[in-house]
């Protein structure tokens, strides 16, 4: 599997990783503290070729991402669930533990952010009738929509905000939400 995009990762690391799964160029932040030149490399990046931002589910990892999104709005994302990023040792976390089959299947689902606006689908209600905020299951919930949905794990807000950006549809997080509850049943 070759990759046209740039992929960005947050150390060398994952590069290796990412190498070992797919042809890809990366480039690395080296931590949560992206400097401004890295930035610039990142935007020039998504001019030529694109972006596709590839980052730990941990806090830092979720903070690169939002800083990448302030600056590189048009910027494709994937995601892998924190489980899939856990070290053999259960001693660490991130993309570099990942199996080569993990990465290639987030890398198949990427998400590009919708450049046109339209109207928001799923209202804050609909995610408050579905138990994914202001309920004391949410957190868990939440965590498991990002893993059906293939966008990660966000808080409540950032739950609303992603869902919009990424043109998920109502019945696609209807289909979702169902999916959860009957979980929940058995």
């Amino acid at each position: 599997m070759k990759i046209q995009e740039v992929i960005v990762v947050e150390g060398k690391d994952d590069t290796v990783a990412i190498k070992r799964a797919v042809g890809a160029d990366t480039i690395e932040t080296n931590g949560s503290a992206i400097s401004s030149e890295t930035l610039r490399r990142i935007m020039h990046a998504q001019e030529k070729r694109g972006v596709i931002v590839f980052t730990d589910p941990d806090y830092p990892g979720r903070r690169i991402r939002a800083i990448i999104e302030e600056h590189v709005p048009h910027a494709k994302h994937a995601f892998l669930a924190k489980e899939k990023t856990i070290a053999k040792n259960g001693k660490g976390l991130g993309i570099e533990h990942a199996s080569d089959e993990d990465i290639r299947q987030a890398l198949e689902a990427v998400y590009t952010p919708l450049a046109a606006e339209r109207p928001v689908e799923i209202t804050l209600e609909d995610l408050i009738d579905a138990r994914l905020i202001a309920h004391p299951s949410a957190k868990a919930r939440r965590t498991e929509l990002g893993e059906a949905l293939n966008i990660g794990y966000t808080n409540g807000k950032q739950l609303h905000k992603r869902l919009h950006v990424f043109g998920i549809t109502k019945q696609q997080f209807i289909d979702a939400v169902q999916a959860l509850t009957q979980e929940d049943r058995t």
